[in-house]
Order: C-alpha cells, then structure tokens, then sequence
C-alpha cells in the first residue's frame, strides 16, 4: 500500500514543483511604477536653460533686471528641439522659471514674466513655443519651476506660498502632458526681493509645504515622475559631472543631511546619491545633470568650451550605461537659438551613438545556459536575451542564483561595447557578474561589474575578437532575471580620440607677479603658480576684510576682468560663493569695487570670470571673499588670474 502511495505521489510533487517554477519569478525590493518605467525609457533629455540670464552674462539671476531686457531677435525652439532629436534625445526639460523669478509663460502670479518684455511685444509664452516644438519633434516635454524666487517681495513670508502653487497649477495644467516635474535644492539668499536687496532664509524642511505641492503634481500630472534631491521617484545623483557611480543602485533611501530623519530638497546627504542604497527604501533611481558648456545659461566667453561629441559619448557611459538618465544642459544664445559650436557638438555625438548602437552584433548566434527555470524554455529560455524585445526575459529557478549563460557566434566579431538589461518590474537582482571570451582555447575573463538594472554598459578600452562568450552571475540574493545581452563595436576613431579640454591659457607674466598679502600664513604663491595645487587661508566671516588677498601683477596692466578657479570638487568645502574686487594703481587708493557673487558654484565647481564694467588699468588687485558655501572657517582657491 506505501509503495503504490509513493508511486502515486511521485508524479504529482514532480508536477507541483514543476509548475511552481515555471510561475513568474518573485519581485525582488521596490519596484519602478509605470511612470517611472517610462522614464527609463527616456534615458536622454535636455534642460533648456534661457531666461534673463541669458542677457546679463549670469548664472543666477539677482532678480533686479527689467523685463524688457529678454528680447531674442532670432528664436526658434523648433531649431533647438530638432537638434535635440538628431542627437538621440527623447525629452525637453524647460526652465520655465529660475530663481531670479521671471516667467517664461504670461503667468497670472506675477507681473515678473514674458508679458513685461519686449518680445512679441509681451503677446508671446515661450513656455507653450517649446511645448509644441518639443511635440512636433516627437520629444517628450517636462518643467523646471524654481521655487527660490529672488524678485518676489514676499519670498520667505507665507505669503509667497499661494503664488508658488499658483505657477505650479498653471504649469501643470496648460501646457499638456509632462513626463518629468524638475526641482532643485537652491531655496533662500541674497535676493532683490522688491527692492529689499537682503538676505533671506527659509526652513527648507518645512517652509514650501512639499507634500502639498507635489499632490498637485501627482493629481494634475500623474504620468510625470517628480525630481529632487530626494524625489519622490527621481533622484539627483549628487554631482554636476553627469557621472553615476561605477555601482549604481536604482534603490534609495534619502536622509537628511543634518538629521537623517528629515530629508528635503537642499538638506539631503547627497553623498550617497551617486552609488545609491542596496537596500533602500523606495525605487528612485538617479538623474546625472551636467551642462554642454561650461555653465548651465548661454556665456559668449564659453562658446570654444563646448562638451565634444567625444566627451558626450563619454558621460553617456557613465550616465546611461549605469542605468540612470542623463540631462544635458542647453543654453540659447540671445539670439534665442543654439550656438554653431553647440549645433555642432550635439549632432556629433547623435552620430557616434548611431553608429555604435545601430545594431547588436548577436544577430543568428546560438545561445545556451546553465539552467532556465521550470525547463521552459519558451516562456524563460536564454534565447530571450537575443530577442530585442524588453518584455522577454532568462530566468532561473528560484534556487539557481549564480548560474551562467553561454553564446556561439556564427563567425568571429570584434566589439568593445558589452550591454546587459534587467527586467526591472521583477526589481533590480543582480550583485556582480563577469563576462569571458574563448580564446586559445581557454575562457578568459574580460570584464567583472557589480549592478546592472534598467541597462548596464561595459565599455572596453580595447577592441575583441572573438566567437564564443560567456557570462557568470557571480552574486544575486534571489535568481537573476535578464531581459538582454547585446555586444557593439564603436567606431575606432572614438575609442582612441583624447577628448581635449580647452583651458585659458597660463599668463606668461604670472612669473614676475607676487601675492602681497593672504589670510593666514600658508604659502600664497600658490594663488597664482598656473599648476594644480589648491591654497587654503583661514576665512574670517565677522571682519570680512580680514580675508583680503592683495596681488601685485609687477607692471600696469589692461584688465577686463579677473578669472577665479576653485577647487574641482562638487561641494568641496571653503568654495567662494560672494566676493569683493578692488583694483589700484598704487597699492594705495582703491577703485572699481565690484561685489558679485558665484552662482551655482557649490555644485558646479567650474572656473569663474568676472567682468569688469569697462576695461580699466591697474597694478594691484585686492579680492575679499564674502561668505563660503559651507560653515567651515577656512577658504579654498586653486587660482586667481586676469584677462
């Protein structure tokens, strides 16, 4: 009788099991909602940034400049957003307000906006202009609404709140679906605010009502994700370089950078942003922000320091290939369209990604693998991985979690571009795999990564020629499911091009100049040796004249402006953020006095330019840093110059 039992049952637990295996794979951690998916899918998009800033020569708008100022004699969003599409980009992210508080659209909140220029006689909204261009040109369109407004008298006050969400509703409201809400972390500073010209601070914690504002997104733009340093679905990847980290986790957990409880758009620790959280709370996977030039709005100085296609193809791997999204900055010239060079550089780099991923060079190759779960192969065999269709996907039993696949090419093909896909509505599941080739007659490991997600791309430093490659799962907490495994081949002249980077270049007279006075009693010359090496002083925040550095350039000179070069790190501490410039002829009597300030430097540590208001001579030049974007006492500077 326990025999016939056995007998009987046999069958039926090998069927139990059976089936079981052949159910979809559990998901694994938080998983992307549908807008979220969709902006995957997205991987490119640009952020149009053009405004007042554009005519005065500005990062950050003061907010005390006259509306009629913004009159471009040539604009085209059709120009930019066509531009956009041949250089591979699927989205249009527009600044349709920055913190200087103009208004790109007829807003009713605000008597600072278009309506008070003299383009189109103040009859035009550049904010619909992009929309339809964005549309035709079959990009997606999203918005960036600064919530700092530097030209509202009531910034800072409860009162300016209601106005704020009257922009948010219009902006979400008129200009049809977004795929992306933008917001940053810059809230609260100096400011025109009406013609106060103060100073004002705010609780970013608690100050904008985020919870109130972003349900308006979420119940007038439902199919936008929301960006910010914490999200709620994007993240920011915690520098301006347009670089994820080598392991790139779509997983997050923001924390606040003073108390970790209580996380706000600029109060994040924005140092885990790059690799993200392996076991973070919520899918928000990152955004790698970075300008084509060198600033985020149009500076004429700037137009022979355009990003090459080369350097483009470059971020793109660091972004895009680590599964994040990468936002490129754009900036229209005041004629209110790209600049040539930026034209130039844009469809460079749309061409080097055509010509790289036109194809994968898997087509017609056999494919096997160490185990395919349930034994299905049809619903989860490794052929899946040559498919070209995302949905599909290798899974493995639920036990299997290190397993290995293996592909016969038909002939011999040489690639240096290795792209690897998890279906990510399962979660992102793979801890590190490595790639091998056969060659003389022996495996050979090519390449070892850790995360793969949304996409993954491993680009070599060298070309490979092979016929047969493999690749190991080496750790993955619960069976691996991927959906694709693609090589490509680059063309050569972009492996092996040096992007070059165009500097100003060193002041042969530097030589004869000498530091007469600096903060502290460390080796000053190092303001102006031309090399690399960083000077730090002590910073003095209640006698700011304390914090003078006193340069005598040996011989009078024609000057149109000073050049000050920070130290290249994103939020590096001791950065100069507001200064003071003097300019003398006798060390004695002092003149020009331009007080400024840098802005965006804390996050785009990039060499600054300050023009003075005409070209003037002198031999000495006194600079006095302000404040610092941080609360350290010291002061940080890798070089002062002329031009």
């Amino acid at each position: 009788m326990i025999k016939r039992l056995t007998t009987l049952l046999l069958p039926l637990l090998f069927f139990l099991n059976t089936y079981s295996q052949t159910t979809p794979p559990v998901p694994y951690g938080p998983l992307p909602s549908k807008a979220q998916l969709s902006w995957h899918e997205t991987e490119l998009y640009a952020m149009v940034c053009y405004g007042l800033n554009t005519y005065t020569d500005k990062e950050w708008g003061y907010g005390d400049v006259d509306p009629a100022l913004f009159n471009p004699t040539a604009f085209d969003a059709g120009q930019i957003a066509s531009t956009l599409k041949e250089a591979g980009f699927k989205g249009l992210l527009l600044v349709a307000k920055h913190h200087d508080g103009f208004c790109l659209w007829p807003t009713r909140s605000t008597s600072y906006s278009i309506a008070a220029s003299s383009w189109m006689k103040g009859k035009g909204d550049m904010v619909r202009s992009f929309e339809i261009a964005a549309r035709q040109n079959g990009l997606s369109f999203g918005i960036y609404n600064s919530p700092w407004d530097r030209n509202s008298a009531v910034y800072g006050k409860p009162s300016y709140l209601p106005i704020y969400k009257k922009q948010l509703e219009e902006l979400h409201t008129n200009y049809g679906p977004l795929f992306i809400s933008w917001y940053d972390g810059a809230n609260g500073g100096d400011g025109y605010y009406g013609g106060a010209k103060e100073s004002r601070t705010i609780d970013r914690k608690t100050y904008y009502n985020w919870d109130k504002n972003w349900k308006i997104v979420r119940k007038l733009q439902p199919r936008a994700v929301i960006f910010s340093d914490i999200g709620l679905d994007v993240r920011w990847v915690g520098n301006e370089s347009g670089f994820a980290g080598e392991t790139s986790w779509a997983t997050f957990t923001p924390k606040g950078e003073k108390d970790v409880n209580k996380p706000a758009p600029g109060e994040s620790r924005y140092q885990e942003a790059p690799v993200g959280n392996r076991d973070g709370q919520f899918w928000m996977p990152a955004e790698c922000d970075v300008p084509l030039r060198p600033g985020w709005y149009y500076h004429a100085s700037q137009d022979t320091l355009v990003k090459s296609p080369y350097e483009l193809f470059d971020i793109y791997f660091k972004s895009v290939g680590r599964g994040a999204a990468l936002d490129l900055g754009v900036a229209p010239d005041k004629r209110g369209i790209l600049h040539e060079n930026d034209v130039i550089a844009l469809k460079g780099f749309g061409k080097l990604l055509k010509e790289t991923f036109s194809g994968n060079l898997l087509e017609k190759a056999m494919i096997s693998a160490s185990n395919t779960r349930g034994g299905a192969q049809a619903q989860y065999g490794p052929e899946n991985l040559l498919d070209n269709n995302k949905k599909t996907y290798w899974a493995t039993d639920d036990q299997i979690t290190t397993p290995q696949f293996t592909i016969q090419l038909n002939r011999n093909q040489r690639f240096n571009i290795i792209r690897l896909r998890e279906e990510i509505t399962l979660g992102q599941r793979v801890e590190a795999f490595a790639v091998d080739i056969w060659k003389n007659n022996a495996w050979q490991e090519i390449s070892k990564a850790t995360s793969i997600g949304a996409q993954r791309l491993i680009r070599l430093p060298y070309f490979i020629t092979t016929d047969r490659i493999r690749v190991r799962i080496l750790s993955s907490p619960v069976c691996p499911v991927l959906s694709e495994f693609a090589i490509f081949a680059e063309p050569e002249s972009s492996l092996f091009h040096q992007a070059k980077t165009t500097k100003n270049k060193p002041d042969k007279h530097k030589k004869d100049w000498h530091i007469l006075s600096a903060p502290g009693a460390d080796n000053p010359a190092v303001l102006i040796d031309n090399n690399a090496t960083i000077w730090q002083g002590p910073f003095n925040r209640t006698n700011t004249s304390a914090n003078a550095i006193v340069v005598d350039l040996n011989e009078q000179r024609e000057i149109s402006g000073l050049i000050f070069t920070p130290p290249n790190e994103a939020f590096s501490k001791g950065i100069t953020d507001r200064y003071q410039i003097s300019l003398s002829t006798d060390g004695t009597n002092w003149k020009d006095e331009i007080t400024g300030e840098f802005g965006n430097i804390k996050a785009n540590p990039i060499q600054q330019r300050i023009s003075l208001p005409h070209q003037t001579t002198a031999r000495f030049i006194r600079f006095i840093p302000l404040h610092i974007t941080d609360e350290s006492n010291f002061i940080r500077i890798a070089e002062l110059g002329i031009y």
